[in-house]
């Protein structure tokens, strides 16, 4: 916009435009409210990471059980979870996919879950070891398993 555009009577002065004073302390502001408000965001996001993990094994165990009535045993150590994406070989009584996609064989870290059986039980465990991907700690750190 050109300054020919504004009236005749128009006074161009100090008021006019923001000054760099002003200018600081609205990004100071912005800075106070980011630090107070960026950590619970991230506690937010972390909470949500573990509750995610926490439902996908309830749903993994659930999609065993499955795959154990139509099969009538569980997935073995060496089949994993995988089995319940794809069908072993040379069986009619496989039923799946038990889950959608193999995306959901996975934390929500990237890091797959554990499966392990039970030993001199019918039974088996599905964990994941945490944001931390080792074992034990606690909060966000802390294993998680069926």
């Amino acid at each position: 916009m050109s300054r020919a555009s504004f009236p005749r009577d128009h006074k161009w002065g100090r008021s006019t435009g923001a000054t760099i004073l002003e200018v600081l302390i609205v990004l100071g502001i912005i800075t106070l409210i980011a630090a107070v408000a960026a950590p619970r965001v991230i506690g937010y996001l972390g909470r949500a990471q573990t509750e995610t993990a926490r439902l996908q094994i309830q749903n993994l165990t659930t999609a065993v059980q499955l795959f154990y009535i139509d099969m009538g045993r569980y997935p073995t150590e060496a089949e994993g979870l995988a089995i319940l994406v794809q069908p072993p070989p040379n069986t009619d009584a496989w039923n799946g996919p038990y889950i959608n996609a193999a995306e959901g064989l996975s934390d929500p870290w990237g890091r797959d879950y554990l499966f392990e059986t039970a030993e001199n039980v019918n039974g088996f465990s599905i964990r994941s070891l945490g944001r931390d991907g080792h074992e034990g700690g606690d909060g966000e750190d802390a294993d998680l398993s069926s």
